[in-house]
């Protein structure tokens, strides 16, 4: 399984509505540590398989799925549980600092 494109629209049913932990990345393409996490998160993605969602939420082209979420600084990244937020961190961190994140937070 691979990363998921979030919108604006469809933010509730794949992120709130997810009936497994979501890991949300707030990001933009011209955003230098964004991309630097981004083939971490592709492979948590993987491995992770069905029991972990990562999301990739484009904040140039969905604007107020951040702005709901308070997102100031990017990459932003939040784990939702059962709908609601149980972890967020900011900026770019290593595979295995993400890794332990999301075990520590799911």
């Amino acid at each position: 399984m691979s990363t998921v494109a979030v919108t604006d629209e469809t933010f509730d049913a794949e992120v709130k509505n997810s009936d497994v932990p979501v890991v949300v990345d707030f990001w933009a393409e011209w955003c230098g540590p964004c991309k630097q996490i981004g083939p971490a998160l592709e492979e948590l993605a993987t491995e992770y398989g069905g029991k972990v969602k990562i999301a990739k939420v484009d904040v140039d082209s969905n604007p107020n799925s951040a702005a709901a979420m308070g997102v100031r600084g990017i990459p932003a990244l939040f784990i939702f549980k059962d709908g609601q937020v149980v972890s967020n961190r900011a900026g770019a961190a290593p595979k295995a600092a993400l890794q332990s994140w999301i075990e520590e937070s799911i």
